[in-house]
């Protein structure tokens, strides 16, 4: 259940922070969804070795939220470039 409410999170972060009026806003809302991203990761490594899932699916869902947390990162850093 942890699991699944921090994948939400993640996601309803980076949409909230989409329909943000300014950049500053929508860094906040990126911030906040890389927050939630970081706890699913440790979710995730706890899970698999804790053997509450295949130690295999969760190395393979840490790999796949790594790539989600570089892409967050390259948009907060455009964010971050452009003109206020």
């Amino acid at each position: 259940m942890q699991l699944r409410r921090s994948a939400v999170n993640t996601a309803n972060h980076i949409a909230e922070g989409h329909g943000r009026l300014t950049d500053a806003e929508n860094r906040k809302s990126l911030s906040i969804a890389r927050g939630s991203l970081n706890e699913l990761q440790t979710e995730l490594e706890l899970a698999g070795s804790l053997r509450f899932i295949n130690e295999e699916v969760s190395n393979e869902l840490i790999e796949l939220a790594t790539e989600v947390a570089k892409l967050i990162n390259g948009l907060l850093g455009v964010l971050e470039q452009e003109p206020r």
